[in-house]
Order: structure tokens, then C-alpha cells, then sequence
């Protein structure tokens, strides 16, 4: 194993996920799903992508498609270092100065499915971007942390911040599929240390503290990725919580869909709709990660009655766009998928190259305010240093007063008016 600040092996917790005694993610090609007629998830509509099949076949040639297709087997045969991604890629050196200087600490893992979605010669590929580790992570800048929400000064318990009055975040897991180079907990997710603080009873601390705080009726589990536990580990956290009676609304944070969506199996889906009322927050950056794959994921957990959100993070050279986050955000919806936060990234140590002016955020939700549906424009948020919590920020669209009426500017710079009752008109016309 290669020494350094950078990780770059992370072994699979055995407690999380367990090989599987057969396949349980199904036998379909790569990129193609067939879905029988008597499914509860809808017709057969067969959709391939004939790259990802020649990749698998290039690169994976002695896999079956039920290998492929099967989670236990993605997540076991995790890219994690630089010469299994010299296998695919062709670094660049700014990626191979990232290996070679050891300037990071959070591990590269990369799923072969995600994997499959890169591309092979271009370092400035959105996706790849997000996944593949830059000597720009080396490079700490002013005002950057490693905890910069102050996550460790709200944990009221092992495993555990509870920051608003009713509402609580549940970490897990250490453990994530495939590790974005952007990720807030990435000072806690993938060592050996993260395995043994997650373990069960640092978790039943967790639910003491949760069974005997009344306030909290809202528990988000997060992590790391919940969604890498197997079905038995995250079914018992779910239970345990429903048992909890001021416990009304759990809530899962994920990027499995986008990163491993043979994860979304019959079977969780079937346990997960037991726990109502339940939502689920996806993890979604680019147009390019849904696929069919990652769309028949998200019907899947639709089609059980369980709302889902994305919270997409704004990274300058992946989604700095209208453009594409218009097509995300329009991706999303067909996907059945309510785009939900637009976050402003996170001033994690290493992170400069990836954080973008506030000002393109709050241009990117003028360009897409009144050009496409309300449903698709998601809210701007600055998570606020130090644990200030989400501030939303807004394209200004009050422009002031013209006697009693409020004049508001349309998303085509147009002036209008109101007749608003604040503005001296009297109470008698409000």
C-alpha cells in the first residue's frame, strides 16, 4: 500500500457490506435494463449504452453482466489506486503529481460502473473531475477547514450532530462507494478509525440521545453513504427510529443512484417502504450520471412512494452553467427526482479549484427562474462556516417602491407593480 496523506486503498468494512450468497443485483447487460411484465416497477423498456458494454468488455472481459449488475461485486472491485486507473485513464499530471506527492487524505475509490462513465483521455471531464484526485487538493487556501461546518462542535453524541431545534444528522457510516474530491466529511469517511467509531454501540449511543430528546421529530441519516450498509444493518437503524414516537420524519442522504445503482434492489426497496414517512436525498452533479441505470433507480424508489431530492454541490468546471445545470435539473424531474438544494461548495482544505463566486450561483438560478419549470429551479444555499447552518440566497427581484405599489423585476428584467399593502396605501384596500 502506498504511504502518504492520501489513501489510496480503503478496504471494505465486512460489516457493511457482505458478499452475496447469489447475485441480488440481477442479470442485466451494463446499461440496459429489462424489466419483466409483471414487475412492480413498470413495463419493459429495454435502454443500452453500447460504450459502457464495450468498456465492460474491454476492460472487465472474464465478468459476466450478472457480476456486473451485482452491488457486492461493484463495490469489492473498486478502482484505488493509480495503476488501476492507469488501466482506464490517461492521467494527466496534475492527476499523477496528486498520487506520486501523497497530498490528500481522503482515499480514491471509484465503482467500475462510475468508472465506465469517464472519460478516458480528458482530465477536464466533469465526472472525472469530481472522482479522479488533483495536486490542487494539496493546495490549502485562506478561510479553507477541515471541519468547516463545525460539525465536531455540534456532536451531541457519538455519530451524532444535532445543530436545529428538531432536527438531527445521524452519521452512519464512515464508508462511501465511490469518494467525490469535494466532500465536506472528507476528514471522516473511508479510514479504519471511521470503522470502528461507526460500530453498533457508538450507534446505540446515537439512538439514546435521539429517544430521549423529545424536540427531535427529524432524523437524517447520513454518513458516509447509508446505502453501502447491507439491508439487515440499515433496516435495524430504521427500526430502532420508528420506535422513537416523537421520531416523525426520517430522512436518507446518498449518491448511490448516481454512483452505484445496482445498489437499488428489489429487496431494499421493499424493506425501505416499511419505514413511511421516509425521503431520500440523492447526491446528483452532472446531466452525464443519469443513465438508465441511475433512472431506473430512482423509479424504483419513487414507485415505493418515497419522495426524492437532490442536492446538487456547484463545482466550477463540472456544472458552472446554465446550461448543464439546466439539463440536470430537467434530467432530475423526468427522473422523478425534485432538484431541491443548489449548494455553494463547502471551504474544505484542498478546495479552491473546485469552489466558484457566489455570483455564479445566483446567476445560474436567474437563468433558469421563468426558463424552465418552478419544479426544476432548486434553492441556493451557502451551508454557513463555523455550523451557521443553510442561509438561501436569491437573484434580486424587489427592485423598491413607486408610491404605494412594489416594483418586482420578471425573469426578463421587466419592471412590474403591486399594489402592496405596505407601501401607505392604508389597511383598508389589503
Amino acid at each position: 500500500m502506498e504511504q502518504g496523506r492520501l489513501r489510496l486503498t480503503a478496504d471494505l468494512p465486512p460489516e457493511e457490506v457482505e458478499p452475496p450468497p447469489h447475485c441480488q443485483g440481477g442479470d442485466l447487460e451494463p446499461h440496459l435494463t429489462v424489466v419483466p411484465a409483471w414487475s412492480p416497477w413498470g413495463p419493459a423498456v429495454p435502454q443500452k449504452n453500447q460504450d459502457s458494454h464495450a468498456f465492460r468488455r474491454r476492460y472487465y472481459p472474464g465478468v459476466s453482466a450478472a457480476q456486473w449488475n451485482d452491488w457486492h461485486w461493484q463495490v469489492r472491485n473498486r478502482v484505488t489506486s493509480k495503476s488501476g486507473l492507469s488501466r482506464v485513464l490517461m492521467l494527466s499530471q496534475e492527476e499523477i503529481a496528486a498520487f506520486d506527492g501523497a497530498t490528500g487524505k481522503l482515499p480514491v475509490a471509484i465503482t467500475p460502473y462510475y468508472l465506465s462513465l469517464l472519460d478516458p483521455v480528458d482530465a477536464g471531464h466533469p465526472l472525472r473531475r469530481s472522482v479522479v484526485p488533483s495536486w490542487h487538493e494539496a493546495v490549502q487556501s485562506p478561510g479553507e477547514s477541515s471541519d468547516p461546518l463545525n460539525e465536531d462542535g455540534d456532536m451531541a453524541a457519538p455519530n451524532l450532530v444535532h445543530r436545529y431545534p428538531d432536527r438531527v444528522l445521524f452519521l452512519s457510516t464512515g464508508f462511501c462507494s465511490t469518494y467525490c474530491r469535494y466532500c465536506t466529511r472528507s476528514r471522516m469517511v473511508g479510514g479504519h478509525d471511521n470503522e470502528r467509531s461507526h460500530a453498533r454501540p457508538n450507534l446505540e449511543k446515537a439512538l439514546a440521545y435521539i429517544e430521549a430528546t423529545p424536540s427531535i421529530r427529524d432524523v437524517l441519516i447520513s454518513g458516509g453513504d447509508p446505502l453501502t450498509m447491507s439491508d439487515e444493518r440499515l433496516e435495524w437503524i430504521l427500526s430502532r427510529l420508528r420506535r422513537i414516537a416523537h421520531v416523525e420524519v426520517v430522512r436518507i442522504g446518498t449518491k448511490t443512484p448516481a454512483v452505484l445503482p445496482q445498489r437499488i434492489t428489489p429487496a431494499l426497496v421493499k424493506m425501505l417502504r416499511k419505514y413511511h414517512p421516509l425521503f431520500i436525498s440523492l447526491h446528483f452533479c452532472h446531466p452525464a450520471e443519469l443513465t438508465p441505470e441511475a433512472v431506473r433507480a430512482c423509479e424504483r424508489l419513487a414507485d415505493a412512494g418515497i419522495p426524492l431530492g437532490s442536492q446538487t454541490v456547484l463545482l466550477a468546471g463540472v456544472n458552472d452553467s446554465v446550461e448543464v445545470m439546466r439539463q440536470l435539473t430537467q434530467g432530475l424531474l423526468r427522473a422523478r427526482v425534485r432538484p431541491y438544494y443548489l449548494y455553494q461548495c463547502d471551504p474544505i482544505l484542498g478546495s479552491a479549484h473546485f469552489r466558484t463566486p457566489v455570483s455564479k450561483g445566483l446567476e445560474i438560478i436567474q437563468g433558469l427562474r421563468g426558463h424552465t419549470s418552478g419544479y426544476a429551479v432548486p434553492t441556493f444555499v451557502i451551508d454557513a462556516p463555523g455550523g451557521g447552518g443553510k442561509v438561501a440566497l436569491y437573484p434580486e427581484s424587489v427592485m423598491g417602491n413607486d408610491g404605494g405599489d412594489l416594483v418586482l423585476r420578471n425573469y426578463q428584467g421587466r419592471n412590474f407593480t403591486y399594489p402592496d399593502c405596505g407601501g401607505g396605501l392604508g389597511p383598508a384596500l389589503c
